[in-house]
């Protein structure tokens, strides 16, 4: 069955609208539009709630009438409109979710509220010519607030196996690009900081690496870097690029270790073949590298969306949309920025 999907994603600092085409089976992408308030976030270095409402509110409109535009789809042809409602920031779900709900009931369309952190591996089925997992698979969900490991059994159907018990990944990158000094956004900066470094330099913990669960914390590891940059000379620190640059790139290996071998116990344990990676930390380098090498993995298919669709947009919001199309009552949806899997 043909649908056309708008699909609208303000979770965070991001304002995103795309529509896409579901048929004969495939995803074709029609239009990504989006706007980001990055570089005025990129002053106080890091997202100011109350800030990025504000943007998303002038932009929400243009940026949907853009998505429009671009994939020279008319409102009538539209199946549906679907919508990021949890979790995030409250202030930006409610910019999305009010205007979603305005739209359905205008344009007469149904509304599929969307789970944003289930919408991130959606990332895995869009793309022409590409090769989309099949069920069971696993997914690692890796991003600035949130790092989970699920079971899928279907596309409606998955256990949770486990998630951090504190920090997230992303936000242990950013934290620690913060005690370096870095720039927002902190964790690309600190991982092409990391490209020059050497891994092994420094010898931090890697917290709950070995446990017999799939849980994580990433709490102790920033904690660790703490008091290691703390002991520093401020000259040691902020003008040695030599050590700088390995103490980023220590950094970057002992997250990714953890990701990784916490991957493996999940493939060991259930004899998954399909893995699934999702979410903005799925953009790292160092890790998609320690995936695709590890010699336990090698045997399994892994399904790494491109860098692009791998932070926050709304062609995944859409793209979930597609294969959970539960539509709601426009007056009963209100977003829940408590939301997780």
């Amino acid at each position: 069955m043909k649908k056309v999907i708008l699909g609208i994603e303000t979770s965070c600092d991001e304002t995103g609208a795309a529509v896409v085409l579901y048929d004969n089976g495939k995803v074709k992408l029609l239009s990504n539009a989006l706007s980001s308030s990055a570089s005025i976030q990129a002053k106080y270095g890091g997202v100011i709630p109350e800030k990025a409402a504000r943007e998303q509110l002038k932009s929400i409109i243009p940026v949907i009438k853009e998505a429009l535009s671009q994939s020279q789809i008319k409102t009538d042809e539209l199946s549906a409109i679907a919508v990021t409602y949890g979790p995030g920031l409250i202030g930006s779900l409610l910019v999305g979710v009010e205007t979603a709900k305005t739209l359905s009931f205008v344009w007469d369309k149904p509304l599929i509220p969307i789970n944003h952190l289930l919408a991130h591996f959606y990332a895995n089925w869009i793309g022409d010519g590409i090769t989309i997992p099949q069920f069971p698979s696993l997914g690692l969900l890796v991003s600035g607030g949130h790092t989970d490991i699920v079971l899928f059994k279907n596309q409606h159907q998955y256990n949770y196996l486990g998630g951090t018990r504190d920090d997230a990944s992303g936000e242990c990158f950013d934290k620690c690009a913060r005690l370096l000094n870095l720039d927002y956004p902190g964790g690309p900066n600190l991982s092409k900081l990391a490209t020059n470094g050497d891994p092994s330099r420094f010898a931090f913990p890697r917290p709950m690496i070995n446990s017999n669960n799939f849980e994580f914390s990433f709490s102790g590891l920033k904690t660790a870097v703490a008091n290691l940059v703390l002991s520093q000379k401020p000259d040691k620190l902020f003008k040695d690029s030599v050590f700088k640059a390995d103490l980023a790139a220590s950094i970057e290996e002992a997250i990714c270790d953890i990701l990784v071998e916490k991957t493996v116990k999940a493939v060991k344990r259930f004899k998954i073949d399909q893995i699934m990676i999702a979410g903005g930390v799925a953009a790292n380098l160092r890790l998609r590298k320690k995936l695709k090498e590890n010699p336990f993995l090698t045997h399994a298919k892994l399904f790494i969306p491109p860098i692009s669709l791998c932070t926050d947009n709304a062609v995944t919001t859409a793209t979930a949309a597609i294969f959970n199309d539960n539509p709601i009552n426009p007056l009963k949806l209100e977003a829940n920025p408590e939301l997780t899997l």
